[in-house]
């Protein structure tokens, strides 16, 4: 056997051998005998000892020479010595002996050679005690030991195993806590290399170390619990068959009698798994057939054992394998109802420390939660909640929704667990917000549940539900600003049934207090038979509404007794149930009753539960004089719109209203706490609001609270009538739209009347908005704005009228959300009249009136309320594509606020998912915005917004039915269909036009592809692929418009393919594309063609720097091949319609940009005081109007703007509305090509730098894209709101000038 050796320092040695051949000893060193004293063969061993420690394997000479002093060592009379220094010393020469004269051991004979070590093994104890003055040399027999690995030679010995077994047993029992990391190491080097060098392990040696795992010894010496665990990590490659074939004797063989272990094989195998899973591959499958077992009580301890195993926190063993996982799970049918309940409880540690098995737990909880047992089912709730208590992102909503089950149980202890349960979720997450808003909406729904459960029969649950409002949904501790605060906001987010239910609990409860009222005053009277009758009577109704009836009446009649006898109780009582009393009061009288009927002697009495029961009913615990006075604060906040109530989910005008149906409900139970001058003054303030239920309630609250006014508070009688009269009577002024600083009220006033009270106002405001808000506001320019050339004004600049306009769009918008159906197509006329104005670019009468900075107010106003009217899924339906591209191109208006303030709306409305995912498609034409910190801005828009679709898809399993809506990669072909019908993409194979399309999609591409989620690389590619399949929806029939798509998508896959070297996998699932932008594939329809050169995707690739340019016009036009362009002309009003004809205006329309180094003509346009280039274009060729689409859209609120930079984008030819289309009108499309479209993007460094030019600048002639159509015939007609048309468009088709761009805005 080869030892492992270590050269040595060589030392001279001078041994002497005596002639007569006896044992040379080291210089110095006389001879060892029997006859020497202990003191000095300790001294002279010591010698003995340092020249052994000094000699190295390569000493032949002093090898040969001390071998008869090595024989001479190894004698009975040192083996057997009583002293142990003499042992200890001896140990060490022999420990050296085998260093020295390693390889081959200087002893031949297997007896001596067992002897040895035995005896060395025996010393080893020495190690025991760190404090010994002879540990170094114990220490330093262990270490040369294990360097040595001298134990290998009794590999050779037939009876070795007894020695390690010695050697193991004493090594595990003389570690200890006061060892270092050295003693450890080479105890660990020692015994491993017994094992890993072996020719196997014996079950006694596995025995020696397994035996320190048992929960028995581990606890009496954790150290030896630790050496084996580190052992076993050491050695699992070899002991592993070992342990696999103990286990096998004893799981599957029954052989019980191979080891004394047997009994304790699954704590073993807990253990053994907790050190490394790789010591029971083998083992596994043995559970598996255990779990099968016939025995009970067996599968019961196997399902223990692997609850622990599956449960532990950083176990994988249930997807290391799924098979027995799949075995484990079916358990949870056993028939045997200790190992179903035992299922059950492992769910809760595995729901918290892996939640990704929640899914395989649900199905299987499920069926447990209606299992026969009440046990079971109990469990399961507690399983849950107290999984949902530790995160609640560990527990799916289906596993909520059998906890939500279970609060209808028929028994009464699973009923209150269940209902427990979802207040404390309700509390944790709703009321203190552990865990965000996200989490709160999860559970938003207990408090609704909880409070459906008072229209149970059982009075019980009535019971339960109301302790539960005290305690969790409004906790009564609360100080009373925050008590109601948590009262106001939870009643307006109630459902209507749990409104009722609420407001059932305080009529009970207040009966309840009227009751025992009516008991004190029988009290009070005198006694007599009719007396006794009416109060026997009056408790047997009082008993009624506690929990067990029967009892209850006895209780209730002792309580009488006691009333009777104790005046003081009386009085208690008395203060207990006074108008007058408050919350604070209340608690103390609770708590004074309930010490005056403790009775020390008797810890449980029943006596005093159900007392407490019926105080708890009848305290008023929420609501006193300060209360309402809070709640009237709080509404008072609502109405001057300094409250929170967005944040609580609500809006101003829910919180009010529902402020004062509480108040009202309040005002019947507790109408004294009303009594108070400032709380009718409040309530005076709600009737001059305009809205009609607001003074309902209000009035209502006035006739329940208010017959002591007269006399007590005669100014605020007088101030209610009048209040009531201006409430109450007609809107007696009329709108005058030539005074427009009078117009901004009433139109707001009008349009949330309308919203809020669409059943009163649907009908009468169309009128109002046909022949007013229509044709007298937004068809007229009455005043003409100041020609500053500015693009953006102050609020305090804007004129009156333009404001009006802002307010006019916004009550459209406002009377449509409030009927929300289109059934009379006003919807279609508003989107109509909204597009007209982004076409005309502000300017809808194109008079050229209006001022540049107004023009940008409207245009913002104009897709703003598009994007409105895309929260509302009717209305979402009818927006066709032209009007959704019309509302996306204002994200790259030529005016910088615009551009801003449109980003912050729509990103507003997408992080609420207020809007469908293709509006997040819109960011993508971001990359084109000329100023860096609004690029930045929208890919941190484009970041969140991703990331909130993705972290309410993880947190809503429900949501994956909704991927397509919802899975942010899901954008792309949106994005995709967006760029291809982008105005500025006119040739699909101009280089420089494409590389504004791979700039636009890198935006989008490179937020979605920071991380590869699910394989979302190789889903994107295979939309992009799978659009190729299909056709452009929008125009499937036109060949030009769907080679730009099928362009675009080629970039598109350029792109990913070269940023991503993922996307080559096979994609997770096939994708769905969107149907309105893109129509089934065709059976037979493939197309692999590429639609753009290798020299192409050479060019995107490589970065080339791109040619000048600045922002595209506010409104491009929109490319449809084949649809006739229309021209708009000057029109008239007559009638209820209204046709609008429009020819084509030089200033006004679509802008263009053209794309060119050196512009003809260039000239400085300013927003704000910001100077920009403008570069004038040639005419352009035709590009024709646009089909229809369906999109969503934001809310339009104002926002404080800043002066920022912003880019002046070229003027080209005016686009035109259309309502009617005449077959017969045609556009010559002969005329020069098309020349070199511009870029709507970044300035150059060039111009960005040198852009100051002179202020005459600004009156520079601009070249035109295209004339103005001929003349054309006014007609007759009008503009209504509810049926918006514009005029058939005259002849202008044999006109040989370039054709015009036009919006087809009644498709």
């Amino acid at each position: 056997m080869d030892f492992t050796t270590q050269p040595k320092p060589a030392t001279a040695l001078c041994g002497v051998v005596s002639a007569d051949g006896k044992i040379a000893y080291p210089p110095g060193v006389k001879e060892i005998t029997d006859k020497i004293t202990t003191d000095e063969m300790i001294k002279r061993l010591k010698m003995v000892v340092k020249t052994f420690m000094d000699m190295d394997q390569d000493s032949e000479d002093e090898k040969q020479q001390y071998l008869p002093l090595a024989l001479h060592l190894a004698s009975e009379f040192f083996l057997r010595n009583p002293n142990k220094d003499v042992r200890l010393l001896v140990a060490c020469c022999l420990a050296d002996i085998f260093r020295i004269y390693a390889p081959e051991a200087p002893y031949t004979s297997h007896d001596k050679l067992k002897d040895i070590f035995l005896f060395i093994t025996r010393q080893l104890k020495g190690l025991e005690d760190t404090k010994s003055p002879q540990f170094n040399r114990y220490f330093y027999l262990l270490e040369n030991l294990a360097w040595v690995k001298s134990y290998n030679i009794c590999f050779e010995l037939e009876d070795c195993n007894e020695i390690f077994i010695q050697l193991f047993r004493t090594l595990f029992s003389v570690i200890n806590n006061n060892h270092n990391k050295k003693v450890q190491m080479h105890m660990l080097d020692l015994m491993s290399s017994i094992i890993m060098e072996g020719d196997g392990v014996t079950q006694e040696l596995l025995d020696s170390i397994l035996i320190n795992l048992i929960p028995a010894h581990k606890n009496l010496n954790k150290q030896s619990f630790d050496l084996a665990k580190v052992l076993l990590k050491r050695t699992v490659q070899t002991i592993e068959a070992c342990i696999a074939n103990f286990f096998n004797q004893v799981l599957v063989l029954g052989r019980s009698s191979v080891s004394d272990l047997s009994e304790h094989v699954f704590d073993l195998i807990q253990e053994l798994f907790a050190i490394d899973p790789h010591l029971l591959l083998s083992v596994m499958p043995q559970l598996e057939f255990k779990l099968k077992s016939n025995d009970g009580e067996e599968r019961l301890a196997v399902v223990r054992l692997l609850a622990k195993l599956f449960g532990s926190k950083d176990s994988d063993l249930a997807t290391q394998n799924r098979p027995l996982w799949q075995c484990f799970l079916g358990r949870f049918n056993d028939i045997h109802v200790p190992v179903r309940l035992e299922s059950v409880k492992f769910a809760s540690h595995c729901l918290m420390n892996h939640p990704d098995l929640a899914k395989d737990l649900t199905e299987y909880l499920k069926v447990r939660s209606h299992d026969p047992e009440e046990a079971i089912r109990h469990d399961v709730i507690v399983t849950i909640i107290t999984a949902a208590k530790r995160d609640l992102t560990l527990v799916n909503d289906q596993l909520l929704g059998f906890v939500r089950e279970r609060t209808l149980d028929k028994r009464w202890r699973v009923r209150k667990e269940a209902m427990m349960g979802l207040a404390q979720l309700y509390k944790k997450y709703c009321l203190h917000g552990e865990a965000g808003k996200e989490a709160a909406e999860k559970v938003s729904w207990i408090k609704d549940k909880l409070l459906h459960i008072y229209y149970q029969n059982s009075i019980d649950d009535k019971l339960l539900v109301e302790k539960i409002f005290a305690q969790y949904l409004v906790p009564h501790n609360l100080e009373t600003e925050e008590r109601m605060k948590c009262l106001y906001y939870l009643y307006a987010n109630l459902d209507p049934n749990a409104v009722k239910a609420l407001n059932e609990m305080w009529k009970c409860q207040n009966m309840l207090r009227s009751h025992v009222r009516e008991l004190l005053d029988l009290h009070k009277q005198p006694t007599s038979e009719a007396n006794c009758s009416a109060m026997f009577g009056k408790l047997m109704t009082i008993a009624k509404n506690l929990p067990d009836p029967g009892k209850a009446q006895d209780f209730v009649k002792k309580f009488n007794q006691v009333l009777g006898d104790d005046e003081k109780l009386r009085s208690q009582l008395e203060l207990l149930i006074s108008p007058t009393c408050s919350c604070k009061q209340a608690d103390v009288c609770v708590r004074e009753i309930a010490r005056k009927l403790a009775n020390p002697k008797q810890p449980t009495n029943p006596f005093l539960e159900m007392v407490k029961f019926l105080l708890e009913r009848i305290a008023p615990v929420h609501i006193d004089s300060e209360a309402i006075s809070a709640l009237v604060k709080l509404m008072n906040k609502s109405i001057e719109g300094t409250a929170d109530d967005e944040e609580e989910g609500v809006s101003p005008d829910t919180a009010i209203r529902s402020g004062l149906e509480l108040l009202k409900v309040l005002s019947f139970t507790h109408p004294t706490s009303f009594h108070s001058a400032e709380t009718y003054e409040s309530l005076l303030q709600c009737l001059r609001m305009e809205d009609d239920k607001v003074a309902e309630a209000a009035i209502q609250i006035f006739r329940n609270t208010g017959h002591k006014i007269e006399t007590d508070l005669p100014q605020i009688r007088s101030r209610k009538k009048t209040s009531l009269m201006c409430t109450l009577s007609p809107l007696s002024r009329s709108l005058n739209a030539d005074v427009p600083e009078q117009l901004i009220t009433p139109l707001v006033s009008l349009g949330h009347i309308s919203m809020l009270a669409p059943d009163q106002f649907a009908s009468p405001m169309k009128s109002v908005v046909a022949n007013f808000i229509v044709k007298d506001l937004l068809m007229n320019d009455r005043s003409t704005g100041e020609k500053n050339g500015k693009l953006w004004s102050p609020d305090e600049e804007v004129s009156p009228e333009v404001l009006a306009k802002v307010q006019a769009i916004k009550l459209l918008v406002r009377w449509l959300l409030g009927m929300k159906n289109n059934q009379s197509k006003s919807a279609n006329s508003t989107l109509r009249l909204l597009s007209a104005m982004l076409v005309s670019e502000g300017d809808l009468t194109e008079q050229k009136r209006i001022s540049k900075s107004d023009m940008s107010r409207l245009r913002l106003a104009a897709g703003s309320a598009i994007m409105k009217l895309a929260q509302e899924p009717c209305y979402h339906e009818i927006i066709t594509p032209e009007q959704f591209q019309l509302c996306a191109l204002v994200i790259n208006d030529e005016c910088y606020q615009v551009r801003q303030i449109f980003a912050q709306k729509l990103h507003k409305a997408l992080v609420k998912l207020l809007l469908p995912l293709e509006y997040m498609a819109i960011f993508a034409l971001c990359a084109k915005d000329p100023v860096k910190e609004r690029r930045a801005h929208a890919r941190q828009c484009l970041l969140k917004n991703i990331s909130i679709r993705r972290e309410y898809i993880k947190q809503n399993p429900m949501a994956t039915e909704k991927l397509l809506s919802l899975l942010p990669e899901y954008v792309v072909p949106y994005m995709i269909h967006l760029l291809a019908h982008d105005p500025d993409f006119t040739r699909s194979q101009d280089v420089d036009q494409l590389r504004d399309i791979k700039e636009c999609l890198w935006f989008m591409l490179e937020v979605l592809m920071t991380k590869n989620e699910n394989n979302s690389h190789a889903f994107m590619k295979k939309m992009a692929e799978n659009i190729k399949l299909t056709r452009d929806a929008q125009s499937p029939d036109e060949s030009k418009t769907n080679e730009k798509l099928y362009t675009v998508c080629d970039v598109a896959l350029c792109v990913i393919n070269s940023k991503s070297a993922l996307c080559n996998a096979d994609s997770p699932k096939d994708p769905v594309l969107p149907m309105k932008f893109f129509t089934q594939p065709e059976k037979d329809f493939c197309n692999d063609k590429s639609y753009i050169s290798e020299e192409t995707r050479v060019l995107l690739l490589t970065g080339k720097p791109k040619p000048t340019g600045v922002l595209g016009a506010v409104n491009k036009p929109l490319s449809a091949t084949g649809r006739k362009p229309y021209v708009r002309s000057a029109g008239t009003e007559t009638g209820g319609n209204i046709n609008v004809n429009s020819e084509l205006s030089p200033s006004t329309g679509n802008r263009s940009r053209e794309q060119s180094s050196e512009a003809s003509e260039t000239g400085v346009s300013e927003n704000e005081e910001n100077p920009v280039r403008i570069i004038s274009v040639t005419p352009v060729k035709n590009i024709d109007p646009v089909k229809n689409k369906e999109i969503n859209s934001d809310p339009a609120t104002q926002e404080n703007i800043s002066s920022d930079r912003g880019k002046k984008r070229t003027v080209t030819a005016a686009g035109a509305e259309n309502i009617q289309q005449k077959p017969d009108e045609k556009v010559d499309d002969s005329g020069p090509p098309a020349p070199s479209k511009p870029r709507r993007g970044r300035r150059p460094k060039s111009e960005s730098q040198g852009s100051a030019t002179k202020n005459d600048d600004i009156n520079k002639p601009i070249s035109k894209g295209r004339k103005r159509a001929a003349g054309s015939q006014e007609s007759p007609g009008g503009l209504e709101a509810g049926n918006t048309k514009a005029p058939k468009l005259q002849d202008v088709a044999k006109k040989a000038a370039p054709a015009e761009r036009q919006i087809d805005l009644q498709r």
